[in-house]
């Protein structure tokens, strides 16, 4: 077995990367991350590099490693800016950095691809911590499962917990069966949120695969970039990244499409899996009353009862999901540092961090809109 680190996946087949990871997340797909090089989104100037670990045997992958060398913190959503500034106080660099993630996802999914074989972890981390010991300040995996998460921690690697909010399928029949799990009140709040959204002769249209056509994309970018202009972030993504998307991995598009008569106003991306759905990114051209609820969460839990699909993950943070049936789960990720003293002063604050969680959880608990024996 040798080991090769890649700055790009393109020398390497969709059917060999994608054997590598059976739960089938599109993040992690060899389409979805080839998608993000071909179109320029990471890469040189991007603060992105590649620097994928790969296992090959016989010539033959067998288990590889998802990594990036980072010159920034943007598009993790796991928030290390207050470490950066430490280092920084110190004299010292906190980038460059690598990053085990699925670049601007926060979706929980396998880092240490391996086919279904663990015992192959142990090379892949040995091979990406041998990496970060060339000059790096520090190793990131983000947005790990748990059993990785544990696997990680017994390495020596420091685990972080976050907040996140899915819904889960309990074999609902329709989006009323769903609804009459809440309390009165919130059921309520949410049948007058669908109705006042789709008011002024707006219609939804649910669009998958090859149903989604190079104008569909072209109009979406724009409700991307009208989100990123109103929130002043920064646009990770290109015009042509959604339409090598849509050509290279169809089957997980799932594009949820506002019309106005004969203009689409607003729209809401979601990649699927075989199991789940994971919404994305959301944009609308004007301001419309709860549209942004009725696209982002509503339609989608719509969605996923006719699919069938276990659970939705509408995406990073966002306690106003509760009152929509998003309950809170914990996210996991791991991180080694090269410099003891920060090793530990890192440790110390995310043992901190951890009992503040676990109570922050407790209240999010108690805000769940279904009835008592319903939960």
């Amino acid at each position: 077995m040798h080991i090769e680190y890649l700055d790009s996946l393109a020398g390497i087949a969709a059917a060999d990367w994608n054997a590598l990871d059976p739960t089938g997340n599109p993040f992690l797909r060899h389409e979805f991350l080839h998608a993000l090089e071909a179109s320029g989104c990471v890469g040189p100037g991007t603060g992105w590099l590649p620097r994928h670990v790969a296992l090959f045997e016989g010539g033959a992958l067998q288990a590889a490693l998802p990594l990036y060398e980072k010159s920034h913190s943007y598009g993790e959503y796991v928030f290390d800016w207050a470490w950066a500034e430490a280092y920084h106080r110190a004299g010292l660099d906190y980038y460059p950095k690598l990053v085990s993630a699925a670049p601007f996802s926060p979706v929980t999914g396998p880092r240490l691809l391996t086919g279904g074989h663990p015992e192959r972890q142990p090379a892949l981390l040995q091979a990406a911590l041998a990496l970060a010991d060339t000059g790096y300040s520090s190793l990131h995996t983000l947005f790990c499962p748990p059993d990785e998460s544990a696997a990680l921690e017994n390495a020596g690697l420091l685990i972080r917990e976050g907040v996140q909010f899915h819904w889960r399928n309990a074999g609902y029949r329709d989006f009323d069966d769903f609804l009459d799990r809440f309390s009165s009140r919130k059921r309520k709040q949410v049948r007058k949120e669908r109705r006042e959204a789709l008011a002024g002769e707006l219609t939804v249209e649910c669009l998958q695969g090859r149903e989604i056509a190079a104008a569909h994309w072209d109009v979406f970018y724009r409700f991307y970039l009208a989100t990123i202009r109103k929130k002043g972030a920064m646009p990770y993504l290109t015009r042509g990244f959604f339409h090598e998307l849509g050509e290279r991995l169809p089957a997980a598009c799932v594009l949820f499409l506002a019309r106005q008569g004969d203009d689409y106003v607003a729209g809401a991306l979601s990649l699927r899996s075989e199991h789940a759905l994971y919404g994305r990114y959301w944009g609308s051209l004007d301001e419309f009353p709860g549209l942004h609820f009725e696209l982002c969460y509503y339609q989608g839990i719509d969605y996923c009862i006719r699919e069938g699909l276990a659970r939705y993950e509408a995406g990073a943070q966002g306690e106003h999901k509760i009152a929509r049936g998003f309950l809170p789960v914990t996210t996991y990720s791991a991180h080694w540092l090269a410099h003891p003293q920060f090793r530990r002063a890192v440790a110390d604050f995310l043992r901190r961090e951890r009992v503040g969680l676990a109570r922050y959880r407790a209240e999010l608990e108690a805000l769940s809109p279904f009835k008592r024996e319903s939960v």
